[in-house]
């Protein structure tokens, strides 16, 4: 492969200069925490016999991010194994029994894995994943108690719509998508246009959001349709295949309960240029277990004329699924309102029921005053159901009875979405004898089980309660101490024996698993602390208050060996991501534990404590719009107010030097970044990774924000830092992966504001990372990314007075 430079774009002064820039790599303080072995990916069967651990890389490697890709519909195929492009592998696979601790060694695997898509079987006896090779993907099984491993295909799977196989409920076959045997080879030269690619509009509102990588012409259509097809076949535990489904596009294929029915979603023409695959037309049908078509059971059009509003969704029939507690019966939801969340509607939603087989009149449910959110299906005479409303973060949860239409039912929780510490957990389900979930009974049947992440003003605090279904209710049955550590519910294996697995971590305590019953431990896993050299790090969860009274958190992190009186005020580093709420006192809430295991991400802003920084960490910055008031209506002057509150607390503990502050975010975080750098002198330097700063080109929303540039043309105009570039007077680099997929924040987004604070002469640096997507991913990329952040800190941070002087 030939070597890959990255090119910089840089400006210090009036002066301009466009250089090659080979790879360079981090200071040694910070390398030595990049290059650690990751605790392994953890999955537990239904049943709670096995626990799977799944190696993994840290990184991917320049190689595997240059491989081609074909992008369409807002996928991105890999061409030469037709499934998805950049797949987050795992490289190695073992067993633990969690009863005894047994770990069978696993026969018959290749020499080299590259795991995706991995899922149990239904009976909990074996695991099904797919391996890539060079010319495809592979169907690989390994049976749970013995280890033996079994390919049961060759490279022949299709995994281009993010999924290539599911399986049969009787754990004994499954389907898998493949590629048709007589596709022809990809045209390596397409044939000339006939004419231009052409869209036109009707009169009617068609809003969209900013997508990228769509499909822009009709050889596009094309080429999506050759990537996309499939047939299916029905595979045996030895291999044996027989033709199940004809060749369609699949977008899933789900049976129902009993294993008699399965409904078949396949995405069909006419196709879009301005959505992503997932709003094209689709049918729903209904198949046998043998392959057999019963019925077409819904055609959903084209979906492209939604209403403006994160309540607005499409006319007709949606969440299409079957219920968990009977053999065959399909449900549904259908708006009220026409889908608009601006309309006037006494109801919003209406769910249906339809039995086996399927002729007859759908049942009327339940009407719903919000929109549908779900239902937790329990038996012929209980279930919970969901829904909700994102304008005013109202979630409403109401007990239902299945057998009756139910007209006002009873209502179990109704609270706010922003209300933290309010938060009653989420009802537990357990599998049932068709192996579907459905809510988890007491032995005696009154009671069902809530388990949540008890938030509180000491921190999370994970519970187990009891909730009796007659007196609505609950009962506490367990709950973490969270003194000194933090234990999260990974697993309730037998709620009324208080049996569980869970996770256990501490500052310096790398997060293990165990098996608790009552305050019997014992333990499951032994990962030690890959970041020993970094423990003498100290952290220190803080409070303190915004000027308008609202309370904030953040996490401070001070260097090793630190002493105040000793080391002085530090240079500063200040990271986070804003959010918008509704209600002060709960965008006040404190949302995580003290006690949780440092975590060194690649875009983690902590490894700067190594380098003699203090850190603010995950630093509250809400946006607040109580009432009538929208939180972008304020959105700069809370970031301001934010901000200047961290800085100031950290400056009153003596530890930092407010004229050595730097500020950085990805995403919505380098967004909010810009503006400070923007619209405040707080700042000495900022760091802006993969963010937007035009908000004219996200005219039909973005992030939180509903409205329209048209309806709202002053608030976009403002939160634009692009539009504000000649007020950027202090350093910013802008670091940004070349093939960004995210929609809104297109590579240009970086490339647009930093000729805006060049042309202005202001004082800015482009990083563009080859390959790079959203998030960063090859070690190359991420460690020059590392020395890219440092040596920018070190310049106009650290050695600020040096430079002024």
């Amino acid at each position: 492969m030939k070597r890959l430079i990255l090119f910089l774009t840089m400006t210090y002064g009036l002066l301009q200069a466009q250089i090659p820039q080979q790879y360079q790599l981090p200071p040694k303080e910070i390398l030595e925490l990049v290059d650690i072995k990751p605790r392994p990916i953890i999955r537990i069967d239904s049943r709670n016999q096995a626990m799977v651990l799944l190696e993994r890389q840290v990184f991917k490697t320049l190689e595997e991010m240059a491989a081609d890709e074909i992008r369409l519909a807002g996928l991105r195929i890999n061409p030469a194994t037709n499934g998805p492009a950049r797949v987050n592998f795992t490289y190695g696979i073992s067993i633990i029994d969690i009863k005894t601790g047994y770990k069978p060694e696993i026969k018959g695997l290749p020499e080299k894995l590259m795991i995706s898509d991995f899922s149990f079987s239904p009976d909990a006896t074996r695991i099904a994943f797919t391996n890539t090779v060079a010319n495809g993907i592979e169907l690989w099984t390994i049976h749970l108690k013995t280890g033996e491993a079994e390919k049961l295909t060759s490279p022949v799977l299709n995994g281009s719509m993010g999924f290539s196989y599911v399986w049969m409920p009787d754990s004994q076959s499954l389907l898998v998508l493949t590629v048709p045997e007589d596709r022809r080879p990809v045209p390596e030269n397409r044939e000339m246009p006939l004419g231009p690619a052409v869209q036109e509009s009707s009169g009617r509102k068609a809003p969209v959001r900013t997508y990228q990588d769509l499909l822009r012409n009709s050889a596009d259509e094309d080429l999506f349709d050759y990537y996309t097809l499939s047939l299916v076949f029905k595979t045996d535990l030895q291999g044996n295949q027989t033709e199940f489904l004809p060749s369609a596009i699949y977008r899933s294929l789900n049976f129902s309960p009993d294993g008699k029915f399965l409904l078949v979603q396949t995405i069909s023409r006419p196709y879009s240029y301005i959505v992503p695959s997932g709003r094209f037309p689709m049918n729903n049908a209904i198949y046998n277990s043998e392959g057999k078509l019963i019925m077409d059971l819904y055609h959903r059009p084209l979906i492209d004329e939604i209403p403006t509003g994160f309540d607005a969704v499409e006319v007709g029939k949606r969440s299409i699924g079957w219920r968990a507690d009977t053999p065959a019966m399909l449900f549904w939801a259908e708006a009220c309102d026409g889908g608009d969340p601006a309309a006037e509607a006494e109801y919003r939603d209406e769910i249906y029921m339809l039995n086996a087989p399927f002729d007859g009149e759908p049942a009327l449910l339940a009407q719903t005053l919000n929109r549908f959110r779900g239902i937790s299906w329990g038996n012929e005479n209980i279930a919970i159901l969901y829904d909700g409303w994102r304008k005013n973060r109202r979630s409403i949860s109401y007990l239902i009875d299945p057998s009756i239409r139910n007209v006002n039912p009873q209502i179990i929780f109704d609270r706010s979405t922003e209300d933290y510490y309010g938060n009653p957990g989420t009802f537990l389900l357990k599998q049932n004898d068709f192996d579907a979930f459905t809510l988890w009974f007491s032995a005696d049947g009154k009671k069902i089980f809530l388990r949540g992440e008890g938030y509180s003003p000491e921190g999370n605090k994970p519970f187990l309660d009891e909730f009796n279904l007659k007196t609505f209710k609950t009962k506490r049955l367990w709950q973490a101490d969270g003194l000194t550590t933090y234990e999260s519910i990974i697993r309730v294996v037998d709620p009324e024996n208080k049996l569980l697995i869970t996770s256990i971590e501490g500052k310096t305590q790398n997060p293990n698993y165990f098996l608790r019953k009552g305050n019997k431990i014992s333990t499951l896993t032994q990962f030690p602390n890959p970041y020993t050299s970094f423990m003498n790090v100290s952290k220190e969860l803080i409070r303190y208050k915004r000027n308008d009274g609202v309370d904030l958190s953040a996490t401070l992190y001070l260097p090793a060996g630190y002493v105040k009186d000793r080391d002085g005020k530090l240079p500063t580093l200040m990271w986070a991501y804003p959010r918008e709420f509704k209600d002060a006192q709960q965008a006040g809430q404190l949302k995580e534990s003290p006690h949780t295991f440092v975590r060194l991400n690649y875009g983690s802003p902590v490894f700067w404590a190594a380098r003699g920084y203090a850190i603010i960490d995950d630093a509250d910055f809400p946006v607040i719009g109580e009432g009538e008031n929208e939180p972008n209506d304020r959105f700069t002057e809370q970031l301001v107010a934010n901000a200047a509150a961290a800085i100031d607390y950290a400056v009153a503990l003596g530890v930092a030097d407010s004229s050595r502050v730097a500020i950085g975010g990805h995403s919505y975080g380098a967004f909010m970044t810009a503006n400070l750098m923007a619209h405040s002198d707080l700042f000495a330097a900022g760091i802006a990774r993969s963010g937007a700063y035009n908000r004219t080109l996200t005219p039909f929303g973005f992030q939180a924000e509903e409205r329209t540039f048209w309806e709202a043309s002053e608030v976009y105009l403002k939160m634009s830092p692009f539009v504000h570039a000649d007020k950027i007077n202090e350093p910013l680099l802008l670091i940004h992966g070349e093939a960004d997929n995210n929609p809104g924040t297109f590579t240009l987004q970086s490339e647009r504001l930093y000729g805006a604070i060049q042309g202005l002469g202001g004082t800015a640096r482009l990083v563009l990372l080859p390959f790079e997507s959203h998030g960063y991913s090859a070690r190359e990329n991420v460690l020059h990314m590392l020395w890219e952040t440092d040596a920018w800190l070190e310049k106009y941070v650290k050695n600020k007075r040096v430079i002024e002087n």
